[in-house]
């Protein structure tokens, strides 16, 4: 099992005798990531150039370009995207801040307050 204890992580869910589930800030950096990646339009996560740099170097980092923010059981997620060129940015906006609230909600049992959506840049696709 790997070592938590030097990483942040909610408490989600209580039992008196089974337990807890916690889960840790990357987890939930990564499910958001995910879920904006899947929208049509969105190019990728964008980050700053160290991340960048680093990501080549392994594989796909889906926390990158993702902030978040936790009180108690109320979350606050900011990401930063790349979009493609020619698709509404307003309507690709709109369509992640869904996306994100509910798979984060569903996965985690958190109540998502606020999806704040950076634009950083928009991608050419090269075969055009």
């Amino acid at each position: 099992m790997a070592d938590t204890n030097n990483r942040s992580a909610h408490v989600v869910y209580e039992s008196g005798s089974l337990g807890s589930v916690k889960i840790a800030d990357e987890v939930i950096a990564c499910i958001a990531g995910l879920a904006a990646t899947e929208v049509e339009g969105v190019d990728s996560m964008a980050g700053n150039v160290t991340n960048d740099l680093l990501s080549m170097l392994r594989a796909k980092n889906l926390q990158k370009g993702v902030r978040i923010e936790i009180d108690g059981e109320e979350l606050s997620v900011d990401l930063k995207l790349n979009v493609k060129y020619g698709y509404s940015i307003p309507e690709i906006s709109a369509l992640v801040q869904e996306r994100v609230k509910s798979s984060l909600e569903n996965m985690t049992g958190l109540h998502v307050i606020r999806v704040g959506i950076s634009i950083a840049g928009v991608s050419v696709d090269s075969g055009r």
